[in-house]
């Protein structure tokens, strides 16, 4: 599995926390004891979950992968564990880490488990394993146990996703050897950087940012402001936002993973899967090839340096791949949209099922009509063939001076380009 091709997935945080529809923390920010949490988890039945439907939501949204937490730090299993009656096998009568996988293999999607280290239910806890060193070898020797028994049960999968791993670093975690025994079981896995390690791949939390130096990466966003569902949360990111999110992961060759939480009944809330499907219909009707566009755009605000070959537009978002060059517009400039500073003769200009645009391109500076119909569009993507790669200059000024300046500030901006 190359994970850096993959672009989109889906994550999905489901668990008891969704019974009390305030959040996945809900059980620590309001410290409620494991035996209140036990009677949470006796009236845990989520009828209306079907693994089948966010699958098919998944691959309607044009993502190629999921992961699914299989328990989050308040120690709930969403599967049939030997080690703990706390799990949903025994409560609802239902293995849901066993119909999330099958689903996601009927439905041609790469699988990701989500575990968390630490856990708020089980004794010792993760604060008495840092006071006593007994404990502490007992919650390690617990926290393996965990672990290996989920990559036994579920056989294969792609991706081990950690999370949780407060208090410790990976000496306290015991990281090395903990990758080194799951991979004994599953050779395949790949995993996060969440035990300490660097991982595989990493996973900036709430903020779009490939690692310098680069390696592969997934930024993990929510749809709303929890990861877990809260009812009186309805801070929906609309889909213009989600198609921004992914082309600047896209022009940072890395993935987006983009969170959804069910209610405590398994439903999916209709704001989130309206703006998957919107988008999953942007990504089928041109967007999929700019966000796999993989030819680095970037410049530099202050000097030209070797390999700035981009700027920014106010109408949108350029990618680029090969000799061709992507424009997803966001704001619609009029009848026709101008840009300057092109530095590279364009061939042709396409827009999906508009086809061919009429173009015109003299001194750099380039016009495109923009055919009627274009505006009922969700930032349509239109796609530039030029006879090199792709480069544009433009600086501050009207024009480009003939001597060495700045770009556009002689001193470093606070601006973020």
């Amino acid at each position: 599995m190359d994970f850096a091709e993959l672009r989109y997935g889906m994550f999905v945080h489901f668990g008891l926390y969704s019974q009390l529809a305030r959040g996945e923390w809900v059980m620590n920010r309001e410290q409620i004891p494991p035996s209140e949490m036990e009677h949470v988890a006796a009236g845990f039945n989520p009828e209306h979950f079907d693994a089948d439907a966010i699958c098919a939501l998944a691959v309607e949204g044009g993502m190629k992968y999921l992961v699914f937490t299989t328990m989050h730090h308040e120690g709930f299993r969403m599967y049939d564990s030997k080690l703990t009656p706390f799990n949903s096998m025994k409560m609802c009568g239902r293995d849901f880490v066993a119909e999330i996988t099958a689903a996601a293999r009927r439905h041609g999607l790469k699988i990701g488990l989500y575990h968390s280290l630490n856990n708020w239910y089980d004794q010792p806890d993760a604060a008495a394993a840092l006071e006593n060193s007994a404990a502490y070898e007992t919650f390690i020797a617990n926290t393996f146990a965990r672990l290996e028994e989920l990559v036994t049960r579920f056989n294969p999968i792609d991706v081990l996703w950690y999370d949780g791993w407060w208090p410790f670093n990976a000496e306290g975690w015991q990281g090395e050897r903990m990758n080194e025994t799951l991979r004994k079981i599953q050779p395949q896995l790949i995993f996060n950087g969440r035990n300490g390690l660097p991982g595989d791949f990493g996973t900036p939390e709430g903020h779009i940012s490939a690692p310098t130096p680069w390696r592969p990466w997934e930024a993990c966003m929510t749809l709303n402001d929890h990861w877990g569902y809260h009812r009186n949360d309805d801070n929906w990111k609309s889909p213009l936002e989600v198609v921004k999110m992914l082309l600047t992961c896209g022009n940072g060759n890395g993935n987006l993973l983009l969170n959804i939480g069910p209610r405590g009944d398994g439903s999916i809330p209709e704001p989130s899967a309206e703006v998957i499907r919107q988008v999953g219909q942007w990504l089928r009707d041109g967007g999929r090839e700019a966000v796999t566009a993989n030819t680095p755009l970037k410049f530099d605000p202050m000097l030209r340096k070797d390999g700035d070959n981009a700027d920014w537009d106010g109408a949108g978002i350029f990618t680029a791949s090969g000799n061709n060059l992507f424009f997803t517009m966001l704001y619609r400039p009029g009848d026709n949209w101008v840009f300057t500073g092109m530095e590279t003769e364009i061939k042709s200009v396409s827009c999906g099922s508009f086809g061919k645009l009429d173009v015109k391109q003299s001194d750099g500076k380039v016009e495109i009509k923009l055919p009627p119909g274009l505006e009922s569009v969700l930032a349509p993507v239109l796609k530039l063939e030029c006879l090199g790669a792709p480069s544009i200059y433009r600086t501050g000024g009207m024009r480009v001076p003939q001597v060495k300046h700045p770009r556009y500030d002689p001193c470093p901006p606070d601006i973020q380009y």
